[in-house]
């Protein structure tokens, strides 16, 4: 149920949409490059927020000198989008466009060379390896792999090379009737049929070693030959889950070697290591219950890194960092008292260093952990989101968001932390925008603690006028409430429409310490939704709100809030909006797709009567309020959404009309639990607007 608001993963969605598009059909029409939208004023509106160049996946050359990032742009008119390539130095000078076609290159990384780049790209026919000079130039494909390959890692002497792709496993309908080509039946006989946003196809994603003798990709081989499992893990695993170990020798990588029913009820992920001489695969992480994931190898490889979640069937329990000695089996937790999980681990310099990027108080920072000591010390401060970190001689080169800016690479100092843009992908649309600004409010909650509250005020705000207010309701429910930029939940966008925006960490949230986030479980209508009564509550006496035009609004966990809001507001609220919301919760046990989610989350099945914890869960479903509903809802989902199935949505907007409640439905046939396409994405903007100017500016 987990709604993330940047997602390496649905970038990856995109991309894949947009290399799967007909080359016949692609070759009449014009390529996407970078937009110059039309602007009637300095708002923002939904079509100037597709306009934004969407920056992802950088990598730095290995002599620390070059940066190489992928931007992909959008086109509403085509409805599709388009992946290039650039360099540029270190400092963001000489930036360079290394590629200019139709197709999306992606995954490119830098030859340990340091003087090629390789990358994947779709332009022949499917997805293949390519390779190119530092310049762009002598671009080249050197790979021949029977259906295409999904992501590649070099090794370190640059002599082999590491690919995915999806291999055929399962017998499959096409298998037991081959007479019967046209039927299209699904044959079903255990759990985990389908999986967020797809249904189980027989394929599973598998780790192949091939030699690279410097002009082409050959003797590929699968190191999972015949295994019904993915790795990475599915469906927001990358790259970071498998890796070379310095000498070439040894592969580390994440799988959860379970299926069906066991696969659905478990978090349980391993670290495993394929030795390439022996071909032997071990468990580095047996008896630890939870997720692992993430390898990464000491530099002298002598030691194995992973993260790891100590509680089984719990997907947001804290990140432990665990080192394992290679020699010795000695196994080791790095963080026992880091309340905070770390992710996108990178070695500095001196082999002693791991940078890491945490959650802390709202945001994501730059952290550095001294091996040897084992002292963890942030590097960067302030309101803002760092989402990567990379070591580029004495300086780290880093992504960063914020609630009024989008994705941009920066120069960090990591000694003091200070930060300097070097990429301004977006400064041309951004400079003729006035963006909103943000402040930062500590709420007392009803039960006397402090809760971090982010206030997003329109542009030109005036604190003389009264405005409408919007409560944001976080999703997940475990997830952070940070200073993301997202192109749907877009708080810029809100507040630009002429709102305030009040959106409150309340219980259960991330970065805030594992005890915040701990206190939603068995309790999702409890503390947390008081919290998020109460945020209103204190900001409704501000002057400049006001109090008889207020609106709630959510996604995922979000549009459970909604709902239960809307039986339980007493009149607070005089418009909603949920987006792929849980309406039912019983029904919604018995239809998603991870069962260990809402056996951790509730505490048990619906048909535990004898279990009091699942009962009370159970009580607290919206749909037990909807006697009380009185207030327009606008309710919104996708047709292709799997963790919270899109009769949830039906069942939620039935209620609404037989009880003569003013609503609307808005629902995507070829969505999922996001809105990925840019005409579907403006128009829900457009939609998401209307509704509440029409209740709320009236």
């Amino acid at each position: 149920m987990k709604i993330f608001a940047s997602s390496m993963a649905v970038t990856l969605a995109v991309l894949v949409f947009s290399c799967q598009t007909n080359l016949k059909e692609n070759a009449e029409i014009p390529p996407i490059f970078t937009n110059e939208p039309e602007m009637a004023s300095d708002i923002m509106t939904p079509e100037v927020l597709w306009s934004f160049g969407r920056l992802s996946d950088v990598q730095v050359s290995p002599s620390g000198e070059k940066i190489l990032y992928g931007v992909t742009y959008y086109s509403t008119g085509q409805n599709k989008s388009n992946r290039e390539l650039f360099v540029m130095g270190r400092d963001g000078s000489g930036k360079l466009r290394l590629t200019e076609t139709k197709e999306s290159e992606f995954n490119a990384v830098w030859h340990p060379d340091g003087k090629r780049i390789v990358y994947l790209s779709p332009v022949s026919g499917e997805v293949q390896v390519w390779v190119m000079n530092g310049d762009g130039k002598g671009k080249k494909k050197i790979s021949q792999v029977a259906g295409g390959i999904n992501s590649l890692a070099f090794s370190p002497a640059g002599d082999r090379v590491l690919f995915t792709k999806d291999v055929k496993v399962d017998t499959t309908r096409a298998d037991l009737y081959p007479d019967l080509p046209k039927a299209d039946a699904r044959i079903i006989t255990d759990l985990m049929y389908r999986h967020w946003d797809t249904w189980e196809d027989g394929a599973y994603s598998h780790i192949f070693v091939a030699g690279f003798d410097g002009e082409q990709i050959l003797g590929e081989k699968d190191i999972m030959p015949g295994e019904p499992y993915d790795s990475p893990l599915m469906p927001f695993g990358g790259t970071e889950e498998i890796t070379w170990s310095p000498d070439g020798k040894q592969i580390a990588y994440t799988c959860k070697k379970l299926k069906g029913k066991d696969y659905t009820l478990s978090t349980n992920s391993q670290i495993y290591l394929y030795d390439l001489e022996s071909g032997e695969t071990s468990n580095m992480t047996a008896g630890l219950p939870g997720y692992d994931k993430a390898p990464l190898f000491s530099p002298d490889g002598k030691e194995l890194y992973w993260l790891s979640m100590e509680r089984a069937g719990f997907e947001a329990d804290r990140d432990r960092l665990f080192r394992l000695d290679l020699v010795s089996g000695e196994r080791t937790c790095l963080t026992p008292e880091f309340d905070h999980s770390p992710s996108g681990l990178t070695w500095g310099n001196d082999g002693n260093t791991l940078y890491f990027i945490a959650g802390m108080m709202a945001t994501f920072q730059i952290c550095r952990l001294d091996i040897s000591t084992g002292m963890i010390t942030p590097v960067t401060a302030g309101d803002h989101d760092y989402h990567s970190v990379a070591v580029a001689g004495d300086r780290l080169i880093a992504t960063r968001v914020d609630m009024t800016k989008p994705e941009e690479i920066y120069s960090v100092d990591p000694t003091t932390g200070e930060a300097t843009e070097i990429s301004f992908e977006n400064k041309h649309i951004l400079d003729r925008l006035a963006m909103p600004s943000v402040e930062k409010r500590w709420i007392t909650t009803t039960d006397n603690e402090q809760m971090l509250t982010w206030v997003i005020y329109p542009p030109h705000f005036d604190s003389t006028r009264t405005y409408p207010a919007l409560l944001y309701c976080e999703g997940g429910p475990q997830s952070a409430l940070s200073q993301f930029w997202s192109y749907r939940w877009n708080f810029s966008q809100m507040a630009s429409n002429g709102y305030i925006v009040v959106a409150p960490n309340r219980r259960g949230v991330t970065t805030m310490g594992q005890e915040w986030t701990d206190q939603i479980s068995k309790d999702n209508s409890g503390q947390a939704m008081q919290d998020l009564l109460r945020a209103i509550d204190v900001m409704r006496e501000e002057p400049f709100i006001d109090g008889e035009r207020l609106g709630a609004i959510g996604a995922s966990f979000g549009g459970f809030s909604v709902f239960w809001l809307a039986g339980n507001h007493e009149g607070r609220f005089k418009a909603f909006i949920a987006h792929c919301g849980v309406f039912n919760s019983e029904m919604e046990y018995m239809t998603t797709d991870e069962m260990f989610f809402d056996n951790w989350e509730k505490g048990g099945a619906p048909w535990e009567t004898d279990n009091p914890v699942a009962m009370r869960s159970y009580a607290g479903s919206p749909h037990n309020f909807v006697r009380n509903w009185d207030t327009p809802i606008m309710i919104i989902h996708g047709e292709h959404d799997y963790r919270i199935p899109y009769t949830q949505g039906l069942a939620a907007f039935n209620s609404a009309q037989l009880l003569g409640v003013p609503s609307k439905l808005l629902f995507f046939p070829s969505e999922t639990h996001w809105v990925l396409s840019p005409q579907n994405g403006i128009l829900w903007q457009r939609e998401f607007k209307g509704w509440l100017d029409s209740w709320l500016k009236k």
